[in-house]
């Protein structure tokens, strides 16, 4: 702070400001440390500190379950972008998480399988907190990056979009899980993506829940800026998976940013694993965007931020009371089926029920009874 700037406030600041936070608790001790709350330096365009201003770091912290957040987690994220907004000395927030492997995959499907299933009246007020969580993160008062540093699926992909702008490395997978394992993407998705990427790619993403790339991202608009992560022999490389020459196919497809397939997908897994993760450059990228965050006025910032954010607000508080009446009462079937088929499947015997053989019963009549659910686990067929 200049000088005469210094002299004005100390001459006119408060004796006490007022707290606006709603518990004075850590975060980290609301939900065992998977969530972490961290103030770090901002800093200006020329890499020098800006004393006394901050960016808010919001963190993913259960790389064991692919950083899914818990019950706990909802609300320690509730709270924590709360506290980033209310922070006078806060530019942006970023919003991420550790490791290399996952931002998020969403609901933790252990919790979802081993308690809600069966329990629709608990799942509704679980999905009051989801819905809590996506508004606060879309009522933040302050620019909210998602650094996306690992794959961003099913739910993290909805909190991943609630966010304003969103960079990510380009190993990173995007996309919705929710018919193939008993859901709706009725937490954000069917939202967000019809305003950011348009119906018909929508309705692919939905519906197909096929993983894109990061690529296929930056260009259908879902991020605005990725970088590359793998490193081999000391230089980054673009992600060996996924083409990334602009051209079309000999049926006029647009093939940028789609997945390689066949020997050369397999030997783009064999560079990946000769190489090693570097997320540097992600970071930079991360502090570059920060540093032009601050050079703003910060209440026409958040003014921008809320005109801005209304096409995808204005979707989300049309849909998010009935979506969470549904998605209860869908704890009864199809969703416990779905977790339940997931949290007990593995790699060897799949974590998908048998798909036709439920639509065969159903053709039939079948009423959804324990039977039925125990007949489409993975596995039961074998």
């Amino acid at each position: 702070m200049n000088p005469k700037t210094t002299e004005i406030v100390a001459n006119t600041k408060p004796a006490e400001l007022a707290d606006h936070n709603l518990v004075a608790a850590e975060i980290e001790s609301l939900c065992d440390g998977m969530v972490r709350y961290e103030r770090r330096p901002a800093k200006r365009r020329d890499g020098s500190e800006a004393e006394g201003l901050y960016n808010a770091w919001i963190v993913l912290n259960n790389p064991k379950q692919y950083n899914s957040y818990t019950t706990d987690m909802c609300k320690a994220l509730i709270l924590a972008f709360r506290r980033a907004s209310m922070d006078r000395a806060v530019n942006a927030v970023v919003f991420t998480a550790v490791g290399d492997k996952a931002f998020c995959t969403g609901g933790n499907t252990k919790e979802y399988a081993e308690y809600y299933a069966g329990n629709p009246q608990e799942y509704r007020q679980y999905m009051r907190l989801f819905n809590d969580m996506v508004s606060a993160i879309l009522g933040c008062d302050k620019p909210v990056i998602c650094r996306v540093n690992g794959m961003r699926i099913g739910g993290g992909q909805e909190i991943g979009m609630a966010a304003d702008f969103t960079v990510a490395q380009d190993l990173a997978n995007f996309g919705q899980a929710g018919p193939k394992h008993g859901s709706a993407a009725i937490g954000g998705a069917t939202d967000f993506l019809p305003v950011m990427i348009g119906c018909e790619q929508a309705m692919v993403s939905g519906t197909l829940c096929e993983p894109f790339s990061a690529h296929k991202a930056y260009r259908l608009g879902v991020c605005m800026q990725i970088v590359p992560a793998l490193k081999i022999d000391g230089e980054f490389v673009a992600n060996p998976a996924v083409i990334t020459d602009r051209y079309l196919d000999e049926f006029g497809r647009i093939v940028h940013g789609e997945f390689k397939t066949g020997a050369e997908a397999k030997a783009a897994r064999e560079q990946v694993k000769s190489g090693e993760i570097d997320l540097s450059l992600l970071d930079e990228a991360v502090e570059a965007l920060c540093a032009k965050l601050i050079e703003t006025f910060p209440e026409c910032m958040t003014k921008s931020l809320e005109e801005l954010r209304k096409p995808k607000l204005d979707a989300w508080n049309r849909n998010k009371e009935n979506s969470r009446s549904w998605l209860a009462l869908n704890m009864m079937n199809e969703a416990r089926t779905g977790f339940r088929a997931f949290n007990e499947g593995n790699r060897e015997i799949g974590r998908e029920i048998d798909f036709v053989a439920l639509r065969q019963a159903l053709a039939e009549g079948a009423p959804w009874t324990p039977e039925l659910i125990e007949s489409l686990m993975p596995g039961a067929q074998g």
